[in-house]
């Protein structure tokens, strides 16, 4: 590489970034005398000559060093699904014969897909809103579709935080007040756990038999107590105060993990990515020394391959692989640009994947070590006792706690890693929605103190919403959120599209060697086979089975929601899947010239990567529709 096209790509991307992008068509020449322009300007200013005011923008900013990047991605990654979903779905679909269908996603989908949003927004150094018109206008409408998944997963996923930090505070009560009967919460129908021992085994379990209509007294806190539960959707009650309060708090801390960008984000990564691997691991050796636990984990690993032609045994290791490494939601996209242009995120993010799928397999055993115990203390099998999701978390788990010695230490164990895991995914996710937005209107939210205004706006509204789901009945909307507005559908959906726009608009050789101008190096060529072939068939195919095997919603299976609660779901699911072909054929109409040329123009990239530099104004080529 000759010495003035090396200056250019190694300082193109230092600190204090107003976007310049130069096309590929550029001279080098030209190109070393726009990098001399933004080296004798400086810092980033706007002048309003009829005020004779002198606005200061915020320069860009990047992650201090790679371990911040790195630790942002695994806390993101890494949240409550690694704990409650995933060894909850290797159980169910064949135990350790669940792993080679998991493994086959992980491989052609999930590490190509995890890597490919990061690349586009370390290329470009912008969000996963306006990276999309970069690459080609006509996929703009997937940046926006992400972006209102995003916002819509932020504002119900804090919910489970507000119930995580309740149960956090309960917990510090001896005895844990989940564990006994005869509270004010309480039904005549209440029963406690009874530890069961061989010589009266068969008499607990008919006695179980015959008092089926009985409660669980873990049950009637969570219902009764927490979450006062209503009959139904149509009657929402009152507001839950000290579940307002709880969800107050959780986003007081989610505001002042990103309020100052990247800074406090990368801060906030080194405790919020680290901590809940100790209680983990904590948590790991209190369950294998339990009675009964080997019986839990033979349960998980055991593995039955005849389950491996089952289609839902793949529908359910494809979504689990998109909602673990949280994929199509724009936040990788978002974490990667503030990434020097240099920066070998390829190797970075091949660990991080690895790690959270270890992660998952890991969680398995804490979890269902700490089952067998269940089931063995109860006389039954870990099947009666295995449940993914809120009731793991809220029930079952906080069941087996009480009946451990030390019940209180290991109860606030377990929800201070439930809450650390929580909130680790939920202000990357935050963040990844800022960055989006505040990168479409660089020049109006980069000035002052307006971006740390805007957060707290998106924080308080956000809030708003999740109010709607601490009331009695707010676990009803609470699951409509769930099940629809950022579902497998929804996210398979838009990762579809972003592999026919990397991989078929962008043109994949294209994107090779955009790879390479970053890392020095092209990725192995399976890599390239997934982004354009495999990683889109395979999300085509989990997302129509998905389609096929659709069933409407029901709360613990027994509530059926009223059909105008279904159709709210399918509309926050249809607001983030329709928004690419509405905003193509929006494109397709505004765009001046013939069909030819519109497409011409609509799928060829507007940008290349940008030179941060001073105040030199934005050209761009092709159209950069609005």
């Amino acid at each position: 590489m000759a010495k003035k096209e090396k200056a250019l790509t190694e300082s193109r991307f230092q600190n204090g970034q107003n976007i310049r992008y130069i096309d590929d068509a550029d001279s080098v020449a030209n190109r070393d005398s726009l990098l001399e322009q933004a080296n004798q300007q400086q810092p980033l200013s706007s002048d309003n000559t009829a005020t004779g005011k002198t606005k200061k923008y915020r320069p860009r900013e990047q992650w201090r060093n790679k371990a911040e990047f790195v630790l942002s991605c695994i806390a993101f990654a890494v949240g409550l699904g690694n704990v409650w979903r995933f060894p909850y779905l290797c159980y169910k679909n064949g135990g350790g014969a669940f792993m080679v269908p998991y493994v086959i996603c992980v491989i052609s989908a999930g590490i190509p897909i995890l890597i490919m949003e990061a690349a586009i927004g370390q290329h470009w150094q912008t969000g996963g809103l306006t990276v999309w018109n970069n690459i080609a206008p006509i996929s703009k409408g997937i940046g926006f579709g992400s972006i209102i998944a995003l916002f819509l997963l932020n504002a119900y996923y804090i919910v489970i935080l507000a119930w995580a930090l309740l149960y956090m505070i309960f917990s510090f009560q001896s005895p844990l007040p989940w564990s006994t009967c005869g509270n004010k919460w309480n039904s005549p129908y209440c029963q406690t756990i009874v530890r069961v021992n061989e010589t009266n085994r068969h008499f607990i379990v008919a006695m179980n038999q015959t008092a089926s209509k009985k409660y669980d007294s873990t049950v009637e806190f969570w219902e009764n107590r927490v979450l006062q539960l209503s009959d139904g959707i149509d009657n929402l009650g009152g507001i839950q105060w000290e579940l307002a309060g709880c969800l107050a708090i959780v986003w007081i801390i989610c505001f002042f993990c990103i309020w100052k960008g990247i800074k406090s984000t990368g801060r906030s990564a080194y405790i919020i990515a680290l901590l809940p691997y100790i209680s983990l691991f904590s948590l790991f050796i209190r369950g294998i020394t339990l009675p009964g636990a080997w019986k839990g984990l033979e349960f998980y690993l055991k593995p039955s391959f005849a389950k491996i032609g089952d289609p839902n045994v793949w529908s359910d290791a494809g979504t689990q692989i998109f909602f673990s490494y949280a994929l199509a939601l724009g936040c990788l996209t978002a974490l990667g640009s503030y990434n020097p242009f240099q920066n070998n995120f390829y190797r970075q993010l091949v660990f991080v994947a690895t790690l959270d799928s270890s992660t998952s397999v890991f969680a398995g055993f804490a979890i269902f070590s700490v089952l067998g115990f269940m089931a063995e203390m109860r006389g039954v099998d870990v099947s009666q006792v295995a449940k993914a999701g809120p009731g793991l978390a809220f029930i079952v788990y906080p069941q087996a706690v009480s009946q451990m010695p030390m019940a209180t230490f290991w109860a606030i164990q377990f929800f201070l890693m439930v809450l650390l895991l929580g909130i680790g995914s939920q202000f990357v996710s935050v963040e990844g929605f800022i960055t989006a937005i505040v990168d479409m209107f660089p020049g109006y939210l980069r000035v002052g103190r307006r971006r740390e205004w805007f957060v707290g706006i998106t924080c308080f509204v956000s809030f708003l919403i999740g109010l709607t789901m601490v009331t009695r009945g707010g676990i009803y909307i609470f699951q409509i959120f769930d099940y629809y507005a950022a579902s497998g559908m929804c996210l398979l959906f838009l990762c579809l599209c972003e592999c026919i726009a990397v991989g078929w608009i962008y043109g994949i050789d294209k994107f090779m060697d955009n790879i390479k101008e970053m890392i020095g190096y092209k990725p192995f060529v399976w890599f390239k086979l997934c982004w354009k072939y495999f990683a889109p068939t395979l999300t085509a195919g989990i997302l129509i089975f998905l389609l096929i095997d659709y069933k409407p919603l029901k709360y613990n299976d027994y509530y059926e929601y009223p059909s105008w609660a279904i159709t709210l779901g399918w509309v926050l699911a249809l607001s983030s899947i329709i928004q690419v072909p509405i905003y193509a054929i929006y494109a397709l109409i505004t765009t001046p010239g013939s069909l030819k040329e519109r497409w011409t123009t609509l799928t060829k990239p507007t940008a290349s990567p940008a030179l941060p530099g001073a105040n030199i104004p934005m050209t761009v080529t092709g159209a950069n529709v609005a």
